[in-house]
């Protein structure tokens, strides 16, 4: 996520709100659900090998991108 982070990735809300990351979060088992620059819902989808998720407004990111195993096989 190229741009500055402004919401949380798990629950949409503002990071000057506090809100906590959820365990399996922390855990890298869970995908974002929310775009970090928008707040926006994502679509996302989860396989296997990894997961991608997509904003309507900035794109698609994949588990590659964030650091966990990459998915740019697709």
């Amino acid at each position: 996520m190229g741009e500055t982070q402004t919401y949380n990735l798990y629950t949409g809300k503002l990071l000057a709100e506090g809100a906590e990351m959820p365990t399996a979060a922390q855990l890298g088992l869970e995908p974002p659900r929310f775009c970090g620059q928008c707040g926006r819902r994502m679509v996302v989808q989860v396989d296997p090998v990894g997961w991608w998720a997509q904003c309507s407004r900035h794109g698609r990111v994949n588990s590659g991108a964030l650091g966990y195993p990459d998915q740019d096989r697709r």
